[in-house]
C-alpha cells in the first residue's frame, strides 16, 4: 500500500507545504484577488500552529438570546510535536468576540491580538503530551443572516415565536463563535465535548451523546454532550429550542446504531411519517455503498434547525420542509422527476457523515471532496430505490446547473473556497469515473475502501485521485485535471465522411482523453483525444443525430 493511503493526519503539513507551491493551473484560472496577510494567517499552517497538535476540545458556552451574545471557555488539550518551536501559540477568534483570560496549570498566560488572530505566550519547555490551555472568552459573535451560507450564530424563532438558537460556520470557520485552531488539517484526536447552558425552558443539543444534564439555581440548565471521534472545528455545533426526542435503533453493518431525532415539538408527527423513514432508507443505502456508518460510538442524531441543513458530525442539522424533493417547495432541480423520490436534505447531509466528517478535506479549497461525494450519495440512494436508469437520469439532469464560472479547486493556504460547482461538478467527476470503471462491485469497493483506509483522516485531492486511480487500475489524472482545475468543458468535434465518424476533443487540456459512448458507436467505446480519429458509424439511419451518452459531461459540435 502506498504511503499516501496510510498517511497520519499529523504529518499532513508536509502535503500542505507542497500544495502551497503547486496547483498552479487552479491559481491562474481562478478569479483572483490578492490574498491579505490575514488570509494567509487564517488559511495556512503557520509556525505558531505547526508545533502543537490538538487532542481534545472541552467547550462550554452560555448563549444570551436577548443580547445576542455569548460567554464561554475552551480547554484545549494538545501535544507538542516539535521540541524546538515558536514561543507563541496561534488561537483564532473573530472580533468582536474577545479573549478575556488564559490559564495554564493555574497560571495566567500573556497574549496579544492581531485582528482575529491571538498569540499566547507559552513556556518553551512543555511536556510532549497532555498539555492543556484554558481560554475564557465573551462578546457578540458574528450573526448569520443567511445561514448556513454566511456563517455565525443563528438567533431565530420557531413557528410559534419561541427562541431557537443554532450555529453554522463551515465556510469561515468555528472561530466565529469559539477560540480554536481554525484550520481543517488538525482535528482533536480524542474528540470533543460541549456544555451548553440555556434557560431551563429550552433543551440544548450538541454533538454525540448526552453525558449529563444539570438544573442550575438560576433557572438555567446545562447539557453536556461529547464525541469520541476526531471532529472538524466547524463540525462542532449546538442547538437550543423546544425539542422533544424520538429514539430508534438501527441494525447496521457494525451492529446496533443508536438513532436520535430531536424535533421541535409540533414537528413530531411529520418526523414520524417522513424524517425517520427517510433517514433509515438513506442509511441502509449509504452503508451499502460507502461502508459502515463511521461513528457508531457517538451514535446518530438529526436535529430540527432554523436553516436548510448542515453536516454537523453526529448532530446533523435538518431544516427541510418534511417533504421529498430537492428544495423546500418539493421541486426537482434535475427536471427529471427523480429528485422527488427522496428528501435531498436528509440524504445529502447524512452522506456527509462519510465524506466531510469521516473523511475531511485538509483545505477548504478541496471542498469538492465533501460535496461531490455527498451528491453521489443522493444519486446512489435514488438508484437503489428506483433503478440505475433513474440515478443516471437524475445526475444528467443536474449537468445543466453547472456554471463553470471558475475552477472547482481554489487556491490553497488562504482559506479560499472554490466554485459552487464543487457540488455538482465534483459529483459529475465521480459519476463519470463510475461509468468508465463500468463495474459496480469494483466502484463500490473503492468507495468503501476510501472510508476504511482514510477513516477519521484529513486528505488532499491528490490523495483521493491517487487512491481511485490505483484501486481502479485506470489513470484518471486527465479527468481530475480537466474538471477540477479548469473551467473548460471539453467539446467533442465531429464530422461524417463516407459513413466514417471522425472526431476529436477540443477546448480541453492536451492530455484529455476520456472514453465515451455515443449512439453511433453501438456497444463500442470511443476513445477520443485531441487528435482526429475515425470509426465506422452504426445506427446512423435510425438515429440520424449524433448523441453522447447521458452519463458524460461534454459538449458536442459538428464541424465541416
Amino acid at each position: 500500500m502506498q504511503l499516501s493511503f496510510i498517511i497520519n493526519k499529523k504529518t499532513v503539513f508536509l502535503f500542505i507545504l507542497n500544495l502551497l507551491f503547486c496547483s498552479v493551473e487552479a491559481q491562474q484560472n481562478a478569479a483572483l484577488r490578492t490574498p491579505t496577510k490575514h488570509d494567509t494567517l487564517n488559511g495556512s499552517i503557520t509556525p505558531e500552529r505547526i508545533w502543537w497538535d490538538i487532542q481534545h476540545y472541552a467547550l462550554s458556552v452560555k448563549p444570551d438570546y436577548l443580547n445576542k451574545s455569548i460567554t464561554g471557555k475552551n480547554e484545549i488539550e494538545y501535544n507538542v510535536t516539535n521540541s524546538k518551536h515558536s514561543d507563541l501559540m496561534q488561537i483564532d477568534l473573530v472580533s468582536p468576540l474577545k479573549i478575556d483570560s488564559v490559564f495554564q496549570k493555574g497560571k495566567k498566560i500573556e497574549y496579544t491580538q492581531d485582528q482575529n488572530i491571538w498569540y499566547l505566550k507559552l513556556p518553551q519547555k512543555q511536556t510532549s503530551k497532555n498539555n492543556k490551555i484554558l481560554i475564557y472568552y465573551s462578546g457578540k459573535p458574528t450573526e448569520s443572516i443567511k445561514p448556513p451560507w454566511d456563517g455565525g450564530l443563528v438567533w431565530a424563532k420557531d413557528s410559534l415565536n419561541r427562541p431557537l438558537i443554532s450555529v453554522a460556520c463551515q465556510y469561515k470557520g468555528a472561530s466565529l463563535w469559539y477560540p480554536c485552531k481554525n484550520t481543517m488539517y488538525d482535528e482533536p484526536d480524542k474528540g470533543a465535548s460541549i456544555s451548553i447552558t440555556v434557560p431551563d425552558t429550552l433543551i440544548a443539543i450538541g454533538n454525540g451523546r448526552l453525558i449529563s444534564q444539570i438544573k442550575n439555581r438560576d433557572n438555567t440548565a446545562t447539557y453536556k454532550w461529547a464525541v469520541k471521534n476526531p471532529i472538524s472545528h466547524y463540525g462542532i455545533s449546538f442547538y437550543a429550542g423546544k425539542y422533544v426526542n424520538i429514539s430508534q435503533t438501527f441494525k447496521g453493518e457494525n451492529g446496533k446504531l443508536d438513532m436520535d431525532f430531536w424535533i421541535l415539538d409540533y414537528n413530531k408527527p411529520k418526523a414520524e411519517s417522513h424524517l425517520i423513514p427517510g433517514t433509515i432508507t438513506a442509511i441502509k443505502s449509504l452503508e451499502h455503498w460507502f461502508g459502515p456508518y463511521p461513528f457508531y460510538e457517538d451514535g446518530f442524531k438529526i436535529v430540527d434547525a432554523p436553516y436548510i441543513g448542515m453536516e454537523h458530525q453526529s448532530a446533523i442539522a435538518y431544516g427541510g420542509a418534511y417533504k421529498n424533493g430537492t428544495n423546500k417547495k418539493g421541486g426537482d432541480i434535475s427536471n427529471t422527476g427523480w429528485g422527488k423520490k427522496t428528501d435531498k436534505i436528509i440524504v445529502h447531509e447524512i452522506s456527509h457523515e462519510w465524506f466531510g466528517n469521516n473523511i475531511t478535506a485538509i483545505d477548504i479549497a478541496d471542498r469538492w471532496i465533501q460535496e461531490g461525494f455527498a451528491g453521489l450519495g443522493e444519486e446512489l440512494v435514488i438508484a437503489d430505490l428506483q433503478g440505475r436508469k433513474a440515478g443516471n437520469e437524475f445526475m444528467a439532469g443536474r449537468f445543466r446547473t453547472i456554471q463553470n464560472d471558475k475552477p472547482v479547486i481554489a487556491r490553497y493556504g488562504i482559506n479560499e473556497d472554490g466554485s459552487n460547482d464543487n457540488y455538482v461538478k465534483g459529483w459529475a467527476v465521480l459519476h463519470m469515473i463510475g461509468t468508465i470503471i463500468n463495474d459496480d462491485d469494483k466502484f463500490r469497493k473503492i468507495l468503501r475502501g476510501l472510508n476504511h483506509d482514510f477513516h477519521n483522516k484529513t486528505v488532499t485531492t491528490r490523495e483521493i485521485e491517487s487512491y481511485i486511480s490505483t484501486k481502479s487500475g485506470i489513470n484518471f489524472d486527465y479527468l481530475f485535471d480537466q474538471y477540477l482545475r479548469t473551467d473548460k468543458v471539453p467539446v467533442l468535434e465531429y464530422k461524417l465522411k463516407n459513413d466514417q465518424l471522425i472526431y476529436r476533443y477540443t477546448n480541453c487540456n492536451e492530455n484529455f482523453a476520456m472514453p465515451i459512448k455515443t449512439n453511433w458507436s453501438g456497444d463500442k467505446w470511443l476513445n477520443p483525444s485531441t487528435s482526429w480519429q475515425s470509426l465506422q458509424a452504426v445506427n446512423k439511419e435510425s438515429t440520424p443525430d449524433l448523441k453522447i451518452d447521458i452519463n458524460f459531461y461534454i459538449r458536442l459540435q459538428k464541424v465541416e
